[in-house]
């Protein structure tokens, strides 16, 4: 069962999406994370090196920005890269910013 509703209010279109129903996963052909909802899907792409995960691109279909999707793809991704013991380097502005904000992440943390 998908919840995405969409909702007519002033010409806009409003999505509401729970999130607890979607999950980031790994497309390793195409070098990136995926969260798929609905036929959007929001990615971070990715350079995978033997040690490090270099994160280069996230890009969040416009319908879906500001609820979250880019965030839950981001901690997914970097949880990811945690369970595989890798550290991360956050050439993605997107990336680097949450984890900025998130400090918890900052020991994956790695210069290239």
């Amino acid at each position: 069962m998908m919840s995405v509703k969409l909702t007519e209010s002033s010409n806009k279109h409003k999505m509401e999406i729970d999130l607890n129903q979607y999950h980031v996963v790994q497309n390793e052909e195409k070098n990136r994370f995926e969260l798929k909802i609905g036929e959007l899907v929001a990615i971070s792409e990715y350079m995978n090196r033997p040690n490090m995960i270099v994160f280069t691109h996230t890009e969040v279909p416009r319908a879906l920005e500001g609820k979250g999707v880019g965030s839950k793809l981001a901690r997914e991704s970097l949880d990811f890269a945690r369970k595989l013991g890798k550290k991360v380097l956050p050439l993605c502005p997107f990336i680097k910013a949450y984890i900025k904000r998130h400090p918890a992440y900052q020991d994956l943390v790695t210069i290239g």
